[in-house]
């Protein structure tokens, strides 16, 4: 079966553009007493601080939990003292322990999506290119650049494209596998600096274009540059116009760097039913309400590994995370934040699962995506898969 195909009965689904509709999880094959159990799991506190779970299957809402945690008083400490999270901007929204901005925005319902915000800058890239208004992925980054303004070009820069960019595979120097407390964390240093576009720009190269995967943040956020360079349109304004309004999103905030540009590696606000929008457009294989929002064929080479990130199995596509689960190769797709913000697709279940937290402390136990995914499998009942 095609990875993306929906099961049959998931055509006769209402589009939930004004609202969800709503099951109770028997009703659309899952067991309740396991989705039960996860759910005491999670307010219990096994995995963290987790704000929300929302499980979605055949196009309806099957579960939906919060769990409140007063963030005020959890982080109250850390809110004071200067630290790589909070020191550059006391009072504002990259101060992570401030409960006005973190993880609610101004302790609304809106939440912070983090990293999920650079899987749906590329759902952003893939909407602007089924309307032909951005530049083909092999473009060379260069061309968007006055290269005279920049530091550390070389031949293998020179050769870095806008794909590299989408699958982390641009060969940046750039270390982000330390914690993000860690002064170091080179996404840190990015957002501690007054314009993000020209510090990770101006990056040497540590290997040649395409070698292999290195996550960078930076890389993301140069494709806010590049979007608003090759539309001439900011990105906020452009998914407001032709996603979020389609799709029924009315409610959104969208944080931007010191120099006014959208924050496309981790600045996007959203409520969990509103995310689970974005992912179902994205398991209809790019449509809505009986019109195409991404062409198929972008969202199956999105969905597509373009790179292999780690030895068990975890690859990448353009700004997707591709978890294998279960047998024959099966794969579960999705975005995944800092704090625990997590949008999974699990296709051939025709699944749609959303988690929020804020574990933001370096010893901080946090839900990962494999673990959402085994929980909330384990829950589908023998025989319940329309597309099996």
């Amino acid at each position: 079966m095609d990875p993306l195909t929906a099961p049959s009965s998931a055509a006769q689904t209402p589009w939930p553009t004004k609202t969800w509709p709503v099951a109770t999880p028997a009703a659309v094959g899952l067991d309740p007493k396991i989705l039960a159990a996860f759910d005491a799991d999670l307010a219990a506190g096994t995995y963290g601080y987790v704000d929300s779970m929302l499980v979605i299957r055949h196009g309806k809402i099957a579960c939906e939990r919060a769990y409140p945690h007063d963030y005020g008083v959890i982080y109250a400490q850390e809110a004071r003292t200067p630290s790589a999270l909070n020191a550059h901007d006391p009072a504002g929204p990259y101060n992570y322990f401030n409960s006005w901005w973190h993880p609610f925005h101004r302790r609304g319902e809106l939440h912070t999506l983090q990293s999920v915000t650079k899987t749906i800058t590329s759902i952003l890239i893939g909407v602007a290119s089924a309307r032909r208004e951005f530049p083909s992925l092999d473009t060379p980054l260069l061309e968007f650049f006055n290269g005279a303004q920049l530091a550390h070009v070389d031949d293998r820069k020179r050769r870095v494209t806008l794909r590299h960019l989408l699958t982390m595979t641009a060969g940046f120097a750039w270390n982000e596998d330390l914690p993000f407390a860690d002064p170091d964390n080179a996404a840190c240093r990015m957002e501690a600096s007054f314009d993000w576009v020209q510090f990770a720009i101006d990056r040497p190269m540590s290997q040649e274009p395409g070698q292999g995967f290195q996550y960078n943040s930076g890389a993301a956020q140069l494709l806010s540059h590049v979007f608003r360079a090759a539309t001439g349109r900011d990105i906020e304004e452009y998914a407001v116009q032709h996603l979020f309004t389609p799709l029924g999103i009315r409610s959104h905030f969208w944080k931007r760097t010191p120099t006014g540009l959208a924050d496309t590696e981790g600045g996007l606000y959203l409520e969990p039913r509103d995310v689970a929008k974005i992912a179902y457009l994205v398991l209809r294989g790019g449509e809505w309400e009986g019109k195409p929002i991404i062409s198929a064929e972008w969202v199956q080479a999105s969905l597509t590994a373009s790179a292999m990130v780690s030895d068990d199995g975890v690859k990448y596509g353009y700004l997707w995370w591709l978890y294998p689960y279960g047998k024959y190769g099966r794969v579960a797709v999705g975005g995944a934040g800092f704090g625990g913000q997590h949008m999974i697709l699990v296709p051939e279940q025709d699944l749609v699962l959303v988690f929020t937290g804020w574990n933001v402390l370096p010893e901080s136990q946090s839900l990962s995506a494999e673990a959402a995914i085994d929980r909330v499998l384990a829950a589908v009942v023998n025989g319940s898969n329309l597309a099996s």
